[in-house]
């Protein structure tokens, strides 16, 4: 089944499919087993509503803006999650199917969900007994799920193939365990480095309690680290038990650091390993990368977080991509950045306070400016087309009694003054503004005709500099006398 847009569809009691427009990487996990199991059920109503069609997060819009108090205010809508490159070709997993107690199933269904980024010919098992690998693994729903039709085997009485086998492998799902299983990280490296196929490596390194040789772990990772061309990933846990995928909560740290030290008591679900290091090897923020996975208490911050993120509608791949990119860090930090806004908020700077006062008054005395130009300037066109419209039928109006011996433009032009004028009176006059047409248009003509007197007399001032007195003055006041 391929889809060409993201969905996330949870149903009671079914499981949950992510599809990513991107990659399409999935998350298919027990939807029920993963909320009860964290008490972040509410109603049936959550699962077949909220999550149906993406994430309904009206409810989660509230006014406490402090992630420590309301994560939701924190945590983003999901995303599509970004997946390694060309997850194609032959993927080989070895350390799995090697005890009759159990048949690890389950990272096989995870290599091959049709759902996932994992578009893989075939899928070899590398296994001790291969007769006993085949009864255990050809199930009812290894045939309905087409496992069948991929699923391959390989023979090897060690946990590690040879040279011969890993030949056309690009990628390599490895089960580790113990002490033991740190020093075989080093012969990992060494067969990757012989093997040209390979490109991309999970390495899962249960059992890990209590090693604390920091300066081992850093060379087992450095001889990965050499490998420039190599995708790896180092997943490290404490001792696996039977508990559900999801159902507990978990914390990461830096494999090769004091931090990364899987305490002696730790314990890891087996299906949830299996999900971790499968997702390590599919997403890109898995890329090398040496990590370690704790469990941790229900009260805890990482805890908080990843409660968070499911009730927020993140499926097993977000969450997980999440808590590699971002996690607990991003979380704190988050925190803290809302505490000293909130302490900013209460106790403002007095400098500060000025700055941002004077910012504010500059940019509104700005904006007003602003603000009157554009209404001069719409003023300013609108009188201007009524001074037009007025001066268009005044030219009507005269040239129908006779020949006006200019033209439209030519009258425009030469009774623009008058034309404004009655312009700026419709203006005011259509916009509520006082006038008094038969004062104004008096006052005007006066100065229009004062204006004509003192340009006449400009003239005939030029015109006597130009003629040197030619031009008798008294005789026109003598006829003006008479």
């Amino acid at each position: 089944m391929k889809l060409s847009y993201a969905a996330i569809l949870l149903l009671p009691g079914a499981h949950a499919f992510t599809l990513s427009p991107s990659f399409g990487i999935v998350c298919k996990s027990s939807t029920t087993s993963l909320q009860s199991s964290m008490g972040m059920t509410d109603s049936q109503d959550f699962i077949s509503t909220r999550a149906a069609y993406g994430v309904d997060r009206s409810r989660d819009k509230d006014e406490n803006e402090n992630p420590e108090e309301n994560i939701q205010s924190y945590i983003t809508e999901p995303e599509p999650v970004a997946a390694k490159a060309d997850l194609t070709g032959n993927v080989l997993v070895s350390g799995y199917v090697q005890t009759k107690e159990r048949t690890d199933q389950q990272v096989f269904d995870f290599l091959n969900s049709e759902e996932s980024a994992f578009k893989f010919d075939k899928i070899i098992a590398l296994v001790p007994d291969m007769k006993f690998a085949k009864k255990r693994l050809l199930s009812r729903s290894a045939r309905y799920t087409g496992l069948l039709d991929k699923l391959d085997f390989m023979e090897s009485s060690t946990s590690l193939p040879s040279i011969e086998q890993l030949d056309g492998v690009k990628h390599w799902v490895a089960h580790l365990e113990g002490g033991a299983g740190l020093s075989q990280i080093s012969e990992l490296a060494d067969l990757a480095s012989k093997a040209p196929s390979l490109e991309n490596l999970s390495v899962l390194l249960s059992s890990a309690n209590g090693i604390d040789d920091i300066n081992g772990s850093v060379a087992a990772i450095k001889s990965l680290d050499d490998l420039p061309n190599l995708q790896y990933s180092i997943v490290t846990v404490g001792k696996l038990e039977d508990h559900a995928e999801g159902s507990k909560p978990y914390s990461i740290y830096d494999f090769g650091t004091d931090t990364g030290v899987v305490p002696v008591d730790a314990v890891y679900s087996r299906d949830e390993s299996m999900r971790v290091v499968t997702e390590c090897l599919g997403l890109a923020s898995g890329g090398r990368k040496a990590l370690t996975f704790v469990e941790c208490d229900t009260d805890d911050v990482g805890a908080t977080l990843i409660r968070g993120l499911r009730q927020a509608g993140y499926t097993r791949p977000q969450e997980i991509d999440h808590m590699l990119t971002k996690g607990v860090k991003a979380y704190g930090d988050a925190i803290e950045e809302y505490k000293q806004k909130v302490y900013e908020r209460n106790n403002p700077d007095p400098e500060e306070q000025a700055r941002l006062q004077k910012e504010r008054d500059e940019q509104a005395e700005r904006d007003w400016e602003k603000t009157e130009a554009e209404f001069a300037e719409r003023k300013k066109k609108e009188i201007e087309d009524n001074a037009r419209s007025w001066a268009k039928r005044e030219y009507f109006r005269r040239s129908m009694g006779g020949n006006m011996g200019m033209t439209e433009e030519e009258f425009i032009e030469k009774n623009w003054d008058r034309a404004m004028f009655e312009g700026d009176l419709k203006y005011r006059m259509m916009h509520g503004g006082k006038t008094d047409e038969r004062k104004e248009l008096a006052e005007f003509t006066k100065k229009q005709d004062a204006k004509k007197e003192a340009a006449l007399k400009k003239a005939r001032k030029a015109l006597e500099d130009k003629l040197g007195g030619v031009l008798d003055t008294t005789s026109t006041d003598d006829d003006e006398d008479d």
